[in-house]
């Protein structure tokens, strides 16, 4: 990858961060006035579509997008992400983007640490420190107004774990098949799972609603495809430390357009974990 294909993906990944920043404030929205699975469910309806119509117009098809060995372990990958983005919301209402997002940025020290048991990677002494202090700090953010281990809490944390070992069983299936492939899988197996619940669930929504939830189909899809993107001209461990820009938009947007408050501890407490989670990447991008 030449630098200038760096630089590029590096801007694509800080717009990625505040599209999915914007659409997480509008699910937060959302969520709080109808059934949250019923509103994931109709985002993973236009996901899906939009799935279908990127591997329709990729060589070889759906057909071939479609075909993997891997069957099993691509639909619990589609499943699992589904279930983190439900979390994830959930926790947006329960405690706000601000703390939820601090909670959820120790997701790259869940990596680190279940990379050993599921894909045989060897974590060294200091990246098991790095995970230690990275903990030390989300222990701090979730001090401020809650207790430590109240239910509220867990949620964006199960949330991070969901996600961690949504990439890494990604990475896994990755060895053979393509990313098309994953790609197709996690929309396809997204929206399979969550139809028949969001069904049940599902709440007259009025035309205020409706238009803020055809701007969270719109902006989802766009954040994915400036993904995509983003790794197509990119090195994913040149771009991913700038992943973390993310928590820094929705903290903004959660302090000063939804009133929410950021706590000094929640600051402090992020600033390590985010500290903890760079080094991390750091290791790995040098052990690569």
């Amino acid at each position: 990858m030449t630098e200038q294909n760096t630089a590029v993906g590096i801007r694509l990944m800080i717009l990625t961060t505040f599209v999915f920043s914007i659409q997480d404030a509008v699910s937060r929205h959302l969520a709080a006035e109808y059934n949250t699975v019923m509103v994931i469910m109709i985002r993973y309806w236009f996901f899906a579509a939009f799935v279908i119509a990127i591997a329709a117009r990729s060589a070889g098809g759906v057909r071939a997008a479609a075909a993997t060995g891997q069957l099993a372990l691509q639909i619990f990958r589609g499943v699992l992400l589904a279930a983190q983005v439900c979390l994830m919301v959930l926790s947006f209402v329960l405690l706000g983007l601000v703390e939820a997002h601090a909670v959820f940025a120790c997701y790259p020290l869940l990596i680190a640490a279940l990379a050993g048991p599921v894909l045989g990677e060897k974590v060294g002494w200091r990246r098991w420190a790095a995970i230690g202090v990275g903990f030390v700090g989300i222990l701090l953010i979730l001090r401020p107004g809650f207790a430590v281990f109240a239910p509220e809490a867990l949620v964006p944390l199960a949330g991070a774990l969901a996600f961690a070992l949504y990439g890494l069983l990604t990475r896994y299936v990755g060895r053979r098949d393509s990313a098309a492939t994953s790609f197709f899988w996690t929309g396809i197996a997204g929206v399979v799972v969550l139809t028949p619940p969001g069904l049940w669930l599902w709440e007259p929504m009025d035309l205020a609603g409706w238009g803020w939830m055809a701007f969270l189909c719109v902006s989802a899809s766009f954040g994915h495809f400036c993904l995509i993107k983003v790794y197509e001209i990119a090195e994913a461990s040149a771009v991913q430390p700038f992943a973390y820009f993310q928590l820094v938009f929705a903290s903004t947007i959660g302090v000063f357009i939804l009133g929410e408050t950021l706590e000094p501890m929640t600051a402090i407490g992020a600033a390590i974990v985010v500290s903890a989670g760079l080094f991390t990447l750091f290791r790995a991008r040098r052990r690569g």
